[in-house]
């Protein structure tokens, strides 16, 4: 080899080792090297294919981890039916639904609350003073109506707020408008009739997660987009994980729904995330199973990824637990535990375990206790959100959970 070819290779090399080097993700193993049996985790493609086969869903993509290091990531099926077939590929992108609410929005709540510019137990109305409270109904003990306590951040991040679960986007459209800037929409929900006193009901609320949203923009002058982009996405190097993906991603992104005889492709599936220009709080984000494999892997790290730290050990402990004050719940500041959107844990995870599903048909489950990621990411909603994925959740969730034979 002559000189000159030598020194080629070498800076090839060189760059090749940099570029590796750079690159934030996690590395492959054998399912027998982290204690997992490889025969009894291959059963989980099993029950994905028999799903794809009854047509429940198109395609899907499933990523475990364990202790750092991903023992399983494949493809299934095809990524969409209409306007023609296209097969499923591993890195393809997806709309993430309400993955959003955790992913996004409560972490950038908690991210502000440790930079000292929030405290979740501040009043909704000391930043959206039209958020009314829950007002009692009259009785014949009490003539009139009275205005109760006000719900807290920590109502919106556990669903317990009052608030109801949504608000028609058609509505909201003909009252204000297409966009809807978001703090037009952030004082129509917190005008709109609460349901119960706060804390003392659970009910699953994207509008919860709109307002928190806004709240990050009014403290930082950033939407959630910038700010989750800057403080999370960025810093871990998640490259495929975005609001509205640019165009030059669109190839790569999964359809959901036809809408208007066209697949919804790189556009949010959430009417009233779509509503707000496709960005929100309680939905709006996509991102691949790689990219979200190194944010579980951030939070079992206790906050930190390859040097690079996104929160506190303390704050992913008080996300990731059972919040004391809405206990009955079962959530924590932004991740489900035991609630009965839960579907993604299976049954054999143990208490400590969490996650969050998206409607779009994407999930997320954690375990600490044996260091086990579970991401399962499928697009039920297309082409006629006639699909069906809460049993086959937990279904996978179960292989996994079993194929784990060494702590």
């Amino acid at each position: 080899m002559k000189s000159s070819q030598k020194i080629a290779v070498s800076l090839f090399a060189i760059l090749f080792v940099n570029l590796s080097c750079g690159r934030k993700t996690l590395p492959r193993s054998g399912a027998e090297s982290v204690g997992m049996s490889e025969d009894r985790l291959n059963q989980a493609s099993v029950v994905i294919k028999e799903a794809i086969a009854r047509k429940d869903f198109p395609g899907a993509v499933l990523l475990v981890s364990r202790k750092g290091k991903v023992v399983l990531r494949e493809a299934y099926g095809e990524s969409q039916w209409i306007p023609q077939h296209k097969p499923m590929a591993a890195d393809m992108i997806f709309d993430m639904a309400s993955l959003t609410k955790p992913i996004a929005t409560a972490t950038s709540i908690m991210i502000l609350a440790e930079q000292g510019k929030l405290s979740i137990y501040e009043k909704v109305k000391d930043y959206v003073p039209e958020f009314t409270p829950y007002v009692a109904e009259k009785t014949e003990a009490n003539k009139k109506s009275e205005p109760g306590e006000d719900a807290r951040l920590w109502h919106l991040l556990t669903h317990t707020s009052g608030l109801p679960a949504y608000t028609p986007a058609d509505e909201v459209e003909k009252k204000y408008g297409r966009p809807c800037p978001v703090d037009t929409l952030v004082i129509h929900i917190g005008q709109l009739k609460k349901e119960a006193p706060p804390g003392e009901k659970f009910t699953y609320s994207c509008l919860g997660y709109i307002t928190l949203a806004y709240i990050v923009k009014k403290v930082t002058g950033k939407t959630i987009a910038e700010f989750a982009e800057q403080n999370i996405f960025r810093p871990l190097k998640m490259r495929h994980t975005f609001y509205n993906p640019p165009p030059k991603f669109l190839s790569l992104c999964v359809p959901t729904q036809v809408y208007e005889e066209k697949p919804l492709i790189g556009i949010v599936h959430d009417p009233l995330a779509r509503l707000q220009g496709g960005v929100s709080g309680n939905a709006g984000l996509f991102s691949t199973a790689d990219d979200l494999a190194i944010f579980a892997q951030m939070l079992l790290n206790k906050g930190e990824f390859k040097g690079v730290r996104i929160l506190s050990p303390l704050t992913v402990e008080r996300m990731t637990s059972v919040y004391p004050k809405a206990a009955f719940a079962g959530r924590g500041l932004g991740w489900d535990l035991s609630s009965a959107y839960a579907s993604s844990a299976g049954d054999i995870f143990g208490p400590r375990s969490y996650g969050h599903t998206g409607y779009t048909g994407t999930s997320i489950w954690i375990d600490p206790e044996t260091e086990t990621v579970v991401i399962f990411l499928t697009n039920r909603v297309h082409p006629d959100d006639k699909g069906e994925i809460v049993i086959k959740r937990c279904r996978v969730a179960n292989v996994v959970a079993g194929a784990i034979l060494k702590k």
